[in-house]
């Protein structure tokens, strides 16, 4: 299993990491890494309701704490322009989130973490032939890559362990995230829609409340 490279907070020796998904703009930036979040996302989906321009991302990003990891989130993007963005906005962890194959994933610098849409009855991929630093698993739902806020069955996550580091996606809110974390014990959790007040902008309350019960579950 890889190591995530030096200089990322995620490294770090912690319990349960939370990752604040679907930034767009430097207020939620600040609320979710004065609350705590290990990580924050920034969508370079176009067309996605939580879709950041590269010249925000880089402002916001600049400004971010020190132990606060940026994310870029792509899906299906060329390489080249998955690089691109890391040079020009600051960031060296992605996440990704298409049909990505695992030799795309070797080509990207920096780390790595690959996302798995979870559909009841469907065979799930052969994570184990993706080298990469962490699994995100997230809800299948027709039409769309994540933020869609439907929840997946937790045994699929658990057994996803054993592969290596995993990340929980998928319908989860500041009532429901402390019982994944006491079930499944994860690397992480990722929160978009259940700590919004609407698509793109967080709620403040919902997201201290969910990052305290990530922390106190851990």
């Amino acid at each position: 299993m890889w190591r995530r490279k030096s200089g990322s907070s995620w490294g770090q020796d912690v319990a349960v990491r939370a990752k604040i998904c679907g930034i767009t703009n430097a207020k939620d930036a600040e609320l979710a890494a004065d609350a705590g979040a290990d990580a924050l996302g920034f969508v370079f989906v176009p067309g996605t309701p939580r879709y950041i321009d590269p010249d925000t991302a880089h402002g916001i990003i600049t400004d971010l704490p020190p132990l606060v990891t940026p994310v870029g989130v792509f899906a299906d993007h060329p390489v080249e322009e998955v690089e691109r963005l890391m040079s020009r906005c600051g960031f060296r962890t992605v996440q990704l989130h298409g049909s990505e194959p695992p030799e795309y994933c070797r080509q990207v610098t920096g780390s790595v973490i690959k996302a798995f849409r979870v559909r009841e009855g469907q065979e799930f991929p052969r994570l184990e032939a993706y080298r990469v630093h962490a699994y995100l698993l997230d809800t299948f739902v027709e039409g769309k890559l994540g933020g869609t806020g439907n929840t997946f069955p937790l045994e699929v996550a658990s057994s996803a362990k054993a592969f290596g580091r995993v990340i929980i996606a998928g319908g989860l809110t500041p009532e429901n995230v402390a019982e994944v974390v006491r079930q499944v014990n994860p690397y992480g959790v990722d929160v978009s829609t259940g700590v919004e007040a609407k698509p793109g902008r967080k709620d403040p309350q919902k997201l201290r409340d969910f990052l305290a019960s990530v922390r106190g579950a851990a």
